[in-house]
């Protein structure tokens, strides 16, 4: 019996662990003499989520390549389900049901978006029901939240970088693979697309598709990742870790070596604690269809942040200010000048320098060195005969110690360095012009933790020699940290500039509630102040600030002294006393007898969104707290609420 008793209680534990569905086994992928993978290892479970991690350059997304089919190995073994798997194509790949979301979006610019999700079906023999597949992505779009934002009969040249990731995310979920790679498909995404992208990952998941996720952003890692794989340098240094048991500097050290010590939230600048001259300056700007209304300010040594969702503009209105689209209306200031450009040659002699979103289309041209790219700028800046490049010398070698970059690969092609080196390449490109401001479309779009930090500490340095900073980004932590201000865009429309201290990413979310539910919303407030003649809002309470998300009033009498977008003191208001308490009663004032009743709004979820309150004028015969409760909720049923 003894000898029987180990195999029994042998046997449930062996059941229990699942065998891997895909191994890879010492990969090795060299391009002419980079090595870029130098014996990879990966192991996949079935049901999972895998996180796939590592800094720029240390081959994640090569090995990513060679699972998916789009790049051959050099060397090592694959076998999925115990089998031998030699793929000579992503098409063969498709068929073995692996699918690969791709950081470059790899669409078709001239086809459509509902052409673009179904684009491996063009290709097969037989009559395509252009109906059934409409109805098909209709659905996918609708499970990615993107339904109302992404019209599938657009051609996809003609969406942002950000919509053409979500069309690619879109594509891979129409193939109903069994495994599904996502390379940092969060990249352009702000955080309630995150949360939506995380939903689908999670229903995927429950329905037995396995997904890789390659991610820069550590805190998405440990949302959604059952197990972690790390790379450094081509090689695997940490397999199969299990997520839970991990703790973040751990995860920080195993990717570069070292422990990064992150850049402290809202530190002030030298520039700062001086009087501020005001740099550049934006008023009613519009450049149809995608900027309606934008108004901002710049100052020197300040770091001046653009929130808002996918779509609602931010990209367009700094291409705007750079030449890149043309202006309709508004004024344009730099330096207290007038300023009005019709290229970007314009914008770059007036002193802006503009990193874009897109680096590979247009941040770098890939044929060119690293001296040739850095020195686009210059070109364009210099009206003198010739290159001139001799005047920049001693910037460029400064700029190029900062960045770590060996005078000897000056001369060596971009596309030899990683996506974070050259991202750093083009800030720099920029800083050898000494800008008055500097604009940077999703900075850290792609890049590792390392590169990141890098370029915060850059950004911070810039400011303190006096430049203005202007930075549009999706991470909305990232805002909050990096900027000293944060304008809100939505649908074209700046609604709120608001100091960075006294947002939280809630707050900023539901400032940049997509139009859509703003106009449902607002809708809403108007038919109650409209229904009971005072005012009605929606609005944040944070310990004595308010924060006003929007208002309608209906009778002048009843105005409580704050509209959408603003952020005033609640003893400023003509309200204090009912915000004070919060109370679920009518809180007359003293002062001015305004009648205040404030409902809790809750998301689906059961998140704090705020209040919504009714103003009325007390002076006239008031309701009792029931009724007017009563007659509230009767319209809230229409409120749009951030899931």
């Amino acid at each position: 019996m003894k000898a029987e008793d180990p195999e029994a209680a042998a046997q449930p534990q062996a059941n229990s662990v699942p065998k891997p569905m895909l191994i890879a086994a010492g990969i090795q992928k060299a391009f002419d003499r980079t090595r870029a993978l130098a014996g990879a290892d990966l192991d996949i479970y079935p049901g999972e989520v895998l996180g796939l991690l590592g800094a720029n350059g240390a081959g994640k997304s090569t090995l990513s390549k060679v699972i998916s089919g789009h790049l051959t190995r050099d060397d090592g073994s694959i076998t999925l389900q115990e089998r031998p798997l030699n793929l000579r194509s992503a098409r063969e790949a498709i068929g073995f049901g692996i699918t690969m979301v791709m950081q470059e979006t790899s669409l078709a610019p001239d086809l459509s978006v509902l052409e673009n999700v179904f684009l491996a079906e063009l290709g097969r023999p037989g009559l395509l029901s252009y109906r059934r597949l409409k109805r098909r992505a209709e659905e996918i779009l609708d499970r990615l939240g993107q339904k109302e934002t992404l019209p599938l009969d657009r051609e996809v040249r003609l969406l942002s970088a950000a919509q053409r990731q979500l069309v690619e995310i879109a594509k891979a979920l129409a193939l109903n693979s069994t495994l599904i790679i996502f390379d940092e498909p969060t990249a352009s995404l702000s955080p309630p697309e995150v949360e939506r992208l995380f939903q689908v990952m999670t229903n995927l998941k429950r329905s037995g598709h396995t997904l890789v996720f390659v991610s820069h952003r550590l805190e998405e890692v440990f949302a959604i990742t059952d197990r972690v794989t790390v790379m450094r340098e081509g090689r695997t240094v940490a397999k199969s870790l299990d997520t839970a048991s991990l703790r973040q500097a751990e995860l920080i050290r195993l990717m570069v070596g070292q422990e990064i010590r992150s850049v402290p939230a809202n530190s002030p600048t030298k520039a700062a604690k001086s009087p501020r001259t005001r740099v550049f300056e934006v008023k009613r700007l519009s450049s149809a269809p995608a900027v309606r209304d934008v108004s901002f300010t710049v100052h020197k040594g300040e770091i001046v942040g653009l929130g808002g969702l996918v779509g609602a503009g931010r990209s367009e209105t700094v291409e705007t200010i750079f030449g890149l689209r043309p202006r309709q209306n508004g004024e344009l200031f730099i330096d207290g000048k007038k300023y009005a450009p019709r290229r970007a040659a314009d914008a770059i002699r007036a002193g802006i320098g503009f990193v874009a979103e897109d680096r590979r289309i247009q941040g770098i041209v890939p044929d060119f060195s690293v001296r040739e790219n850095l020195l686009l700028g210059h070109l364009a800046a210099s009206r003198k005969f010739g290159l001139g490049y001799s005047q920049r010398k001693v910037k460029l070698n400064e700029l190029i110690e900062k960045l770590g970059l060996p005078a000897e690969r000056l001369d060596t092609n971009m596309l030899n360095f990683s996506g974070g080196m050259q991202q750093k390449i083009i800030i720099a490109r920029w800083l050898l012009l000494e800008p008055s401001l500097l604009i940077l479309d999703e900075p850290t779009k792609g890049v590792d933790i390392g590169t990141r930090t890098s370029i915060y500490s850059m950004l911070r340095h810039v400011a303190e020699a006096g430049v203005g900073v202007v930075v549009v980004s999706s991470d909305f932590e990232e805002l909050l940290s990096l900027c000293e201000r944060i304008v809100v865009i939505s649908d074209g429309v700046s609604i709120a500039d608001v100091p960075s201290a006294m947002l939280n990413e809630e707050k900023l979310t539901l400032f940049a509630a997509p139009r859509t539910s703003m106009e449902q919303n607002s809708a809403v407030l108007r038919d109650i102040a409209h229904d009971l003649n005072g005012a009605a809002f929606w609005t944040l309470v944070d310990q004595d600030r308010l924060f006003c998300l929007y208002a309608a009033v209906t009778n002048d009498q009843a105005d409580p002294g704050f509209r959408a977008g603003d952020t005033p003191m609640i003893s400023d208001t003509r309200i204090p006393a009912a915000l004070s308490r919060r109370s679920d009663a009518l809180v007359l004032e003293a002062e001015n007898q305004l009648g205040t009743l404030l409902l809790s709004v809750l998301s689906d979820r059961g998140h704090d969104m705020g209040w919504i309150g009714v103003t009325l004028d007390g002076r006239s015969p008031l309701p009792s707290a029931e009724q007017l409760r009563g007659r509230i909720e009767g319209f809230l049923g229409r409120i749009v609420k951030p899931q």
